[in-house]
């Protein structure tokens, strides 16, 4: 907390200081990207903490900093150019500590039937989940090829692995980020460079109300917490891992669906979304 970072409004943080690493988090207000942020502090790294809602980033802010990080704030909606630019500014900055890890966590999800839901909403969530992600994730691996270290850690789903009718644009989305990082991982071999994806399953987050998602259908064994998830998504990447899926519930549902025809998966997909709406 050596240095003082002036968010986009102008007000001061206590940011990240010389001599520990700086993770960046992107939809770090609630959720696995809290949890993220946590698992990044409690592993001596400083944050840069990335959402909308800049009243919980500073709640978040001033816990982490209680517990030692260093801690800058940046409010950035990540549908918009603008929101996407300034976070990419702050990974390429050469005048602000480096950016040494990238969490690309900030995401959602819609429910329903693809012909029925907004066609904003639909361009929306390809912004975010996709756009985004992607935007970010290239201007932060330059750098970190050049110095030859650091990594990105992005926030797939379990939804990766198969079409979701009734949630089709999202299981599109993630499927997206899943195979972005794996081809991705794959041309930085030997860089120095970690690139890990994390696809959880069923997490108890604020994820199903926003998406409008019916919880109560669903068995025990499917959910984690979101402190489960980032603490197995933090500890793989940590290891070097390629893909992540927490949980031996989820564990066992992706070699499951690698063995199954197609569209027996899409049936079954579909029957349980069903259950969601």
């Amino acid at each position: 907390m050596t240095t003082a970072s002036h968010p986009p409004d102008g007000s001061p943080t206590a940011g990240p200081g010389a001599g520990r690493p700086v993770a960046l988090v992107t939809g770090a207000s609630g959720g696995i990207g809290e949890e993220l942020a946590r698992q990044a502090a409690l592993d001596g790294h400083d944050l840069v903490l990335v959402a909308r809602s800049r009243d919980r980033l500073d709640h978040l802010a001033a816990e982490l900093e209680r517990a030692g990080a260093g801690v800058e704030v940046l409010t950035a909606d990540l549908q918009t150019d603008a929101g996407i630019g300034a976070v990419a500014d702050r990974l390429t900055a050469t005048g602000s500590p480096v950016v040494d890890v990238l969490v690309n966590n900030a995401g959602y999800g819609s429910v329903g039937a693809f012909a029925e839901l907004s066609p904003d909403g639909l361009a929306g969530e390809i912004t975010l989940n996709i756009m985004a992600l992607m935007r970010l994730t290239r201007a932060a691996l330059p750098g970190m090829l050049h110095r030859r270290r650091g990594g990105i850690l992005n926030v797939a789903s379990l939804a990766s692995f198969l079409p979701g009718p009734g949630m089709a644009n999202y299981s599109a989305t993630k499927a997206y980020v899943l195979s972005l990082t794996e081809a991705i991982r794959e041309e930085v071999t030997g860089s120095g460079v970690r690139i890990t994806a994390l696809c959880p399953g069923y997490t108890r987050t604020g994820f199903q109300e926003r998406a409008g998602v019916r919880t109560q259908g669903l068995s025990g064994p499917a959910w984690q917490s979101a402190p489960e998830v980032a603490a197995a998504g933090w500890a793989g990447f940590r290891r070097g891992d390629d893909v992540v899926v927490p949980g031996i519930y989820n564990k066992i549902s992706v070699s499951t669906i690698r063995l199954t025809p197609r569209p027996l998966v899409r049936k079954v997909a579909a029957t349980s979304i069903r259950r969601l709406h």
